[in-house]
C-alpha cells in the first residue's frame, strides 16, 4: 500500500475534526483553569490522532465489506478503486489500535484512572460506530454518538491531562483496601460541557451534512441514518438550528463568566456561516453541498480558538 493510499484510507484531510476539541480543551484549559502540562497533552494527541485514523480506516472497510451496490464498492470506495487488499487494510486497522492501546495504559499509570475509563468509552464508541453487524453510523444516533464522542470526549479528556493539579474530576483507586472515590469540581464540569458544545454541534454537522448529501447512496447500501427518518426538510432545518447553537452556547458562556469578552470575536463569523447555510440548502444533494459543513466547522471552531486565545493577553 503506497502513502498515499494510506492517507485516503485513513481520510487524513478530516482528521481537522478531532484536532479542534483537542486544542480547544488546551486554550479552555489555559484561559478557565490556568494550568497545562504539555509533555501529557502531546502524547495524549498523537494516540488521539492514530486512533482517529483507525476508525476512519475500519470506516471505509465496512463499507467496502457491506456494500450492496457494485459501483460504490468497487468505483467509489477507495478499497475497491485502488484494489487493496482488506487483509492488509484489517492489519493496518489492528496495529493502530494497538499503538492506541498502549499509549492510553501508559497515560493511565502516569495521570490517573479515569483516563483509562473516559478512553474506554470513547474508543469503544468510536470503533463500534462503524464495526459490527449494526454499526451506530447506519443507525439514526450517528450525529449524536459522533458530536458527543470528539466533542465532549476529547476536549474533556484534553482537560483532564492538562488541570491535573487542580483534580477537576479524578478518579482515586485504592486496590490493597478495595475502594474508589470519584471526585470533581461541579461548576468546573458545568463550565467543560458548556465549554465543548459548539464543538459537538460542528462535529455532529459533519455527519449530518454527509447523511443530508449520500441520503439516496444510503438508502440502496441498507444504511437508514436520522435523515431517512425525519427527512431531508428537517434535515437541514436541524443542520441550520445546531449552527447557530454554537453561537447561543458562547453568548451564555460569555454571559456566566465561562468565557472573557475576546471570545466575542467568534460573532465576526455569523454572516458567513449564514451565508454558507443558504447555500448550503440550494446545493443539495449535490456532492459539494457537504463542504459546508467542513468550511462552517473549520471557520467557527478557527474563531473559537483566536477568542479563546486572545482572553490569554486580555
Amino acid at each position: 500500500m503506497s502513502l498515499k493510499n494510506f492517507l485516503e484510507v485513513v481520510e487524513i484531510r478530516t482528521k481537522v475534526a478531532s484536532f479542534f476539541p483537542f486544542i480547544m480543551g488546551v486554550l479552555f484549559s489555559l484561559t478557565y483553569f490556568e494550568e497545562s502540562h504539555w509533555g501529557y497533552t502531546l502524547l495524549f494527541f498523537a494516540g488521539m490522532l492514530i486512533f482517529d485514523m483507525a476508525t476512519t480506516a475500519i470506516n471505509n472497510y465496512m463499507d467496502f465489506e457491506k456494500a450492496k451496490s457494485e459501483e460504490y464498492k468497487y468505483q467509489q470506495n477507495v478499497i475497491g478503486r485502488e484494489n487493496l487488499s482488506p487483509t492488509l487494510v484489517r492489519r493496518m486497522i489492528l496495529l493502530m489500535i494497538g499503538l492506541t492501546l498502549l499509549i492510553g495504559l501508559l497515560l493511565s499509570w502516569l495521570t490517573g484512572w479515569l483516563l483509562l475509563v473516559m478512553g474506554a468509552i470513547v474508543c469503544f464508541i468510536g470503533i463500534f460506530y462503524t464495526f459490527g453487524p449494526i454499526p451506530l453510523s447506519r443507525m439514526p444516533l450517528g450525529e449524536i454518538f459522533s458530536g458527543v464522542t470528539m466533542g465532549l470526549g476529547i476536549f474533556a479528556i484534553t482537560v483532564y491531562l492538562n488541570t491535573l493539579q487542580q483534580k477537576v474530576f479524578f478518579l482515586a483507586i485504592d486496590f490493597q483496601e478495595g475502594t474508589f472515590a470519584l471526585n470533581g469540581q461541579l461548576w468546573g464540569i458545568l463550565a467543560v460541557v458548556l465549554a465543548s458544545l459548539p464543538l459537538i454541534f460542528t462535529i455532529a454537522n459533519i455527519m449530518l451534512g454527509n447523511n443530508l448529501r449520500d441520503l439516496e447512496t444510503d438508502i440502496k447500501n441498507h444504511r437508514y441514518t436520522l435523515v431517512y427518518y425525519i427527512g431531508c426538510k428537517q434535515g437541514v432545518l436541524l443542520f441550520q438550528g445546531l449552527m447557530y447553537g454554537c453561537y447561543l452556547a458562547i453568548f451564555l458562556g460569555w454571559i456566566l463568566g465561562v468565557y472573557r469578552w475576546p471570545i466575542l470575536v467568534t460573532f465576526l463569523t455569523l454572516p458567513k456561516i449564514y451565508k454558507n447555510l443558504k447555500e448550503h440548502q440550494e446545493s443539495l444533494p449535490h456532492p459539494r453541498s457537504f463542504g459546508y459543513a467542513i468550511k462552517n466547522m473549520v471557520l467557527f471552531n478557527s474563531s473559537y480558538a483566536l477568542g479563546l486565545l486572545l482572553s490569554l493577553f486580555f
